[in-house]
């Protein structure tokens, strides 16, 4: 009982607490993250540059396949005692394109993942800047919020900043 008795005392003082913080907080705002994110031109442009990459890579592994699908083909045809020796050359090749797969992934996550720290501290930096000039205590991201009226979404202004300062290279 003393147990019961004391979580709820201190559901209660959290509570307060929260409530107390809510009042005393001046400005409060929230940004659609995904919104900010797909709409920045930065982003848009990277995804062109990565699509290019993409498509690079996926025209060197065909090209890789296609001459491994040459190779099993000719192997098939080799007399029984011609197969030992090509069937080392045909799995070094399957290793090589395994090999090739993976470090192209690796390479292009890798790269996906700076490029998405990199605009994620834009949007931040955006976020800040704007909140600074603005007055806001606090901006949410709206994925954390289960209600948000529409007058406290400053998105657009934040995307505009955004885009503003991004410069094409």
């Amino acid at each position: 009982m003393k147990k019961v008795l004391g979580i709820v005392l201190g559901a209660v003082f959290c509570f307060s607490l929260f409530t107390t913080a809510a009042h005393a907080a001046d400005k409060l705002a929230y940004v659609d993250l995904s919104k900010l994110f797909g709409e920045y031109n930065k982003t848009k442009d990277y995804d062109k540059v990565l699509s290019g990459k993409e498509g690079v890579y996926t025209a060197e592994r065909d090209k890789k396949v296609n001459e491994l699908k040459d190779m099993e083909s000719k192997f098939n045809l080799l007399s029984e005692k011609e197969k030992p020796a090509k069937k080392t050359e045909l799995e070094a090749k399957i290793n090589v394109l395994k090999e090739f797969d993976r470090q192209k992934q690796t390479d292009l996550r890798k790269e996906q993942d700076e490029k998405m720290k990199e605009i994620l501290k834009d949007i931040e930096t955006a976020v800040k800047q704007h909140s600074e000039k603005e007055g806001y205590t606090l901006v949410f991201n709206d994925r954390v919020l289960v209600y948000q009226s529409s007058q406290y979404n400053i998105t657009d202004k934040v995307l505009a900043i955004l885009n503003a300062g991004y410069v094409k290279k």
